[in-house]
Formats: structure tokens, C-alpha cells, sequence
């Protein structure tokens, strides 16, 4: 592999994939994006949560856990670029992708990417944690120092309040979480290639970085193939405390591919 992530796809799937519950019998696979500064380890619990029909597959960012020596990658291009062999190779049944906060972005662009080279698109998108891209965001979270960063992540509660007391695990995950909000705000749309799948947005009701209209908005990005909204109570990280129903709207949502 190269200094940008670039590999045979076999190999590419080895690397950007984590299988955490492995079923080579599951009806679809759902490819699950973390958010900012997170790994793939962040969807633990929804792999183990969600129906036998439905096998959650992680991405691994480079720069994290076991791929820490790895240099980030630093717009949702180069990740897209990056991890589309990996799910071409992975994607041999009816798939999904699921991605929170900049995951819901790194997903978004990636389902246009296979849409549009594959022709066979994704059997449905989740964005959770994340305004429509259409709607401008003028965050600059990455100019700040690690103080205010970390006072940042612990807003939005992101975290034990505890973890955010230990110098050596902020040593690790500052790094990330600084490369990937410089991504997030770095990204600006292209409204091509139109969006040809069918969009479950989910959010929290107080989130402080995504109102509710906000996520509403994704439904102009929807086109005629489907769209629906879901409001759980909490902020930005709601999805913490709700693992349970957010699976249970994932499997009704993917119903038919099971």
C-alpha cells in the first residue's frame, strides 16, 4: 500500500474492514462510516445488536488503532478513492452503508461514487449526526488548540468525561479527531452525480450542530427514491444511548433485503 492508501482490492478490503460479527450467510451487509476522530471499534455495539440478516462491516480510517502508523488521509475525496476497492470486493450481496457525523458524509459521497462507476448502488443510505450538505456549515474546529478541542468534544458528549482526564489516550486521539474536522470543514458539495438511493436520515433532537430542519433538508438530495426522517432524543452523539432502536429502524429500513 501506498502513502495515500492505495492497494490491490483484496488487500484494500483487508485493511479498510473490520468484520465484527463475521456471517458469510447474512442477506445484506451494512458498511458502517465513525465520525470524526473515531474508529471502527465505534460500531461494536451495533454489530452485535442488529438481526443475524444484517452483518455490520466497519471502516477503518488509517491513522487509528491497528492502522495508527498509516498516514490520515485529509479530504472525503481521497478516503472515497481509497476505500471504493474495498467495498467492490466486500459488496457481493445486497448492501447498505450507515455513517454518523463525518461518516454521514464519507458515506453520502461514497454511495454516489459506486452509484455512478458500479451501477449497482446501495440498497439504501443512513445519515445520522450530520446537516445536509447543502445546508453551508462555517465551523473551524481545526484552527483551535487541543484545549478548546477537547472542551469541544466534551460538549457534545462525545465521550466519558473521564477519558478526556488522560493525557496519553488524548495524545493518540487528538491527531484524528484534528485531521478529520479539517476534512469535515475543508468538504464542499458538487451537486453531481444526483443521489439514486433510498435516504434514512436520523438525528438527535438537541443536537447543538444539526437542527432539526437541517436534517430535514437532506429529502431535496432524495430524489424519488425514497426518504425518511427519524428524530431520537438526545444531541449530538443520541445514537449512544439508543443503539437498540436505531438497529431496529436499520432492519425495517432494509426489510426488503432481508
Amino acid at each position: 500500500m501506498n502513502a495515500r492508501g492505495a492497494c490491490a482490492p483484496q488487500d484494500a478490503a483487508s485493511s479498510w474492514l473490520r468484520r465484527y460479527r463475521p456471517d458469510d450467510t447474512a442477506a445484506v451487509r451494512l458498511f458502517c462510516f465513525p465520525h470524526a476522530g473515531a474508529s471502527a471499534s465505534a460500531y461494536l455495539s451495533v454489530a452485535r445488536r442488529l438481526s443475524p440478516a444484517v452483518e455490520a462491516i466497519a471502516v477503518q480510517y488509517p491513522g487509528r488503532q491497528d492502522r495508527r502508523n498509516e498516514p490520515f488521509l485529509e479530504s472525503v475525496d481521497e478516503v472515497v478513492d481509497a476505500l471504493v476497492p474495498a467495498l467492490r470486493v466486500s459488496a457481493d450481496r445486497p448492501y447498505a452503508l450507515f455513517g454518523h457525523s463525518l461518516g454521514a458524509t464519507l458515506a453520502y459521497e461514497t454511495a454516489r461514487r459506486l452509484s455512478a462507476e458500479d451501477g449497482r448502488s446501495p440498497a439504501r443510505l443512513f445519515v445520522s449526526g450530520r446537516r445536509s450538505p447543502t445546508r453551508p456549515r462555517h465551523a473551524m474546529a481545526h484552527l483551535r488548540d487541543d484545549a478548546a478541542l477537547v472542551a469541544e468534544v466534551a460538549r457534545m458528549q462525545g465521550c466519558d468525561p473521564r477519558l478526556l482526564q488522560d493525557s496519553e489516550l488524548l495524545d493518540m486521539v487528538l491527531p484524528a479527531l484534528r485531521n478529520d474536522a479539517r476534512m469535515a470543514e475543508g468538504y464542499r458539495h458538487r451537486p453531481e452525480p444526483a443521489l439514486t438511493v433510498p435516504l434514512t436520515v436520523l438525528t438527535g433532537d438537541s443536537d447543538p450542530h444539526v437542527p432539526v430542519a437541517d436534517a430535514r433538508a437532506w429529502q431535496t438530495l432524495a430524489g424519488t427514491d425514497g426518504f425518511d426522517l427519524h428524530v431520537l432524543p438526545g444531541g449530538h452523539f443520541y445514537l449512544n444511548d439508543h443503539h437498540d432502536q436505531v438497529c431496529r429502524i436499520v432492519e425495517e429500513a432494509l426489510g426488503h433485503a432481508c
